[in-house]
């Protein structure tokens, strides 16, 4: 796996980040004052728990599927479908399979 993310390189994402066995690795691609952007691998059955955000946050998954929760509100997604987790509302991500995403959050 490459692991260092170059400016001014090609790269992908998914190759950026690996699985963990019964884990969750998650590896910060750009953080700044503004906003950060995410990778994160899920091993099956792995899950971020419910929770909010001040922000809204947009999920890609790059690989697998997961079912995001919004408000309680079942959302299936798979390797190439986004979705945005609006600001200061519940959500939570759980993997249906072995998973990875991109989750850009911009702050106000």
């Amino acid at each position: 796996m490459e692991d260092k993310v170059t400016h001014s390189e090609v790269f992908d994402f998914a190759k950026k980040v690996d699985y963990s066995t019964d884990g969750i690795v998650s590896k910060k691609i750009i953080q700044k004052p503004i906003g950060n952007v995410t990778l994160f691998a899920f091993d099956k059955g792995q899950e971020l728990s419910e929770h909010s955000a001040p922000f809204d946050a947009l999920i890609q998954v790059l690989e697998g599927s997961a079912l995001v929760l919004i408000d309680r509100k079942p959302h299936e997604v798979s390797q190439g479908n986004s979705i945005i987790m609006p600001a200061n509302i519940v959500h939570a991500v759980q993997a249906t399979s072995s998973f990875k995403m991109l989750l850009t959050m911009i702050k106000e």
